[in-house]
């Protein structure tokens, strides 16, 4: 009896003590889920009511003027009769002359009391008329103080009698991914519209040297560009800029510029009416593994190697072709991106350390920076391309090429054929889906001859500066000739 009674003893034991385990195991997972529902908000409407007024809708009006010899092209003959009539009635058709208006909308946010607005660069390029809607109703006239393509910001200016409720910057370095964020603006027209989610990615870089982008899974749509990306203190951690889409709506990969990136832009504009960034003034790739191996002096594949040093601040500073730069004012160089951030981001005419290695050593220069001209740059570092050679037109997707005799005899063109010739087409561009193809002859664009490239560049320039968003192109196949219109704006 005493040895059954012990036993007993000893299954009660391990029950209690099997009980006691899964209870406080019980305990320590409530507790998790209650931690993690006080992390996560009920709801955000307060917030949104806190940041509601300081979100704009932005309507922009472009007036597309039509030009005082458009005719309908092939339907009457030049001198006919007739041509006055169909112009008459052209007129009437477009009004005002032949000119139309194109209206685009996009979002903004106002950043003082004084009527400073944020969007984007490409909500108001090229527009003539520019109305801000505020989440009053009240609607007002804006003009633009400045902008920044590369990095696709532009800062506008209201004038209203009374102050403005406006938001802050916050730091964006703070972000981190599975934060909470919110997105305000006008998507696809709809008017005021608040959706959430959280930062997906930080430091994304989609195709310019000053990205800096915070990647989020908050509903954003055309018509949110230029909005801000609040963090849950109602702070602006980003500028909503673009998606990642194959049909043209969300799927919850968005872009929005980081605010640090952002506020330096907009304290520039602001202040000079422009942006006015370092220049160090030299050509650098990235040091990749081969190159660190075969360069003495570099542990590690880090930096940017030199590959040329035109004339400016780093060849008056003695800067060399093959030269590393791995510190550049106190800051280890990562790579070229790093790089041309860091002194993108640093005061014109400040005198810096630059370190460099040379020869399997250390060498500090000290360089004055420069102020960078990117229209500048670009000239300067465009090649010099002999006259009959193939150039890519990346907007459209075609490569072009002047007719020449090896041409012409190649494709079998007659003689006095007259022209630019297509030596390629993107599969996934406008032209290929609308039947350009390799071989064809464009004799004319913007209902105007072409004999040569510069010709068709100047008829595309026209075309942009017109206002109208297509060019038409007559082209010949075989013989045969044939109208098609490609967008180039």
């Amino acid at each position: 009896m005493n040895s059954i009674a012990l036993s007993k003893r000893k299954d009660f034991a391990a029950y209690r003590a099997t009980w006691v385990f899964a209870a406080a195991l019980c305990l320590l997972i409530l507790q998790a889920l209650q931690a993690a529902a006080q992390m996560m908000p009920n709801t955000f409407a307060d917030l949104a009511k806190e940041i509601s007024p300081s979100v704009v809708n932005i309507t922009t009006t472009t007036v597309i003027a039509g030009r005082a010899d458009q005719r309908p092209r092939g339907i009457v003959p030049k001198g006919s009769p007739f041509e006055e009539f169909f112009r008459e009635f052209e007129d009437r058709r477009r009004g005002n002359g032949g000119a139309s208006r194109s209206s685009a909308l996009g979002s903004g946010f106002v950043i003082s009391a004084d009527g400073f607005i944020v969007t984007n660069n490409h909500v108001i390029e090229g527009a003539d008329e520019i109305e801000v809607e505020f989440f009053s109703g009240e609607r007002l006239a804006a003009e633009v103080i400045g902008t920044d393509k590369n990095t696709d910001i532009a800062v506008l200016k209201v004038e209203s009698e009374a102050p403005l409720p406006f938001v802050s910057f916050g730091d964006s370095d703070t972000a981190r991914v599975g934060d909470w964020v919110v997105a305000m603006g006008n998507p696809l027209g709809q008017g005021f519209s608040v959706s959430a989610g959280i930062v997906s990615a930080r430091n994304r870089a989609l195709s310019g040297i000053y990205d800096d982008y915070i990647q989020t899974d908050a509903a954003i749509n055309r018509g949110n560009s230029g909005g801000p990306l609040f963090n849950l203190n109602g702070e602006v951690v980003g500028v909503n800029t673009a998606i990642l889409s194959p049909n043209g709506g969300s799927i919850g990969i968005g872009f929005s510029m980081a605010s640090n990136v952002v506020s330096r832009v907009v304290d520039q504009l602001t202040e000079y009416g422009e942006i006015r960034r370092g220049w160090l003034g030299v050509r650098i790739q990235d040091v990749d593994e081969d190159i660190a191996e075969s360069i003495d002096g570099l542990d590690r594949a880090a930096g940017a190697v030199v590959t040329g040093v035109p004339e400016g601040p780093s060849k008056d500073a003695g800067i060399l072709q093959g030269d590393v730069i791995v510190i550049f004012d106190g800051h280890e160089v990562e790579d070229v991106r790093d790089l041309v951030q860091t002194v993108g981001n640093t005061e014109v005419g400040k005198a810096v350390d630059v370190v460099v290695v040379r020869d399997g050593a250390q060498v500090t220069l000290s360089v004055t920076l420069g102020l960078r001209d990117d229209e500048k740059l670009a000239r300067a570092d465009e090649p010099d391309v002999p006259e009959d050679s193939p150039k890519d037109y990346e907007d459209l997707g075609i490569t072009l090429s002047n007719l020449t005799d090896e041409i012409r005899e190649g494709l079998d063109l007659a003689v006095g054929l007259e022209g630019v010739v297509v030596v390629d087409v993107l599969e996934a561009s406008e032209a290929f889906e609308k039947g350009l193809k390799s071989g064809d002859v464009i004799v004319e664009a913007g209902q105007e001859k072409v004999t040569s490239l510069a010709e068709f560049e100047e008829q595309m320039s026209a075309t942009i500066e017109s206002g109208r968003k297509t060019m038409l192109l007559l082209v010949r196949r075989g013989g045969d000739p044939r109208f098609l219109a490609l967008t180039v704006q």
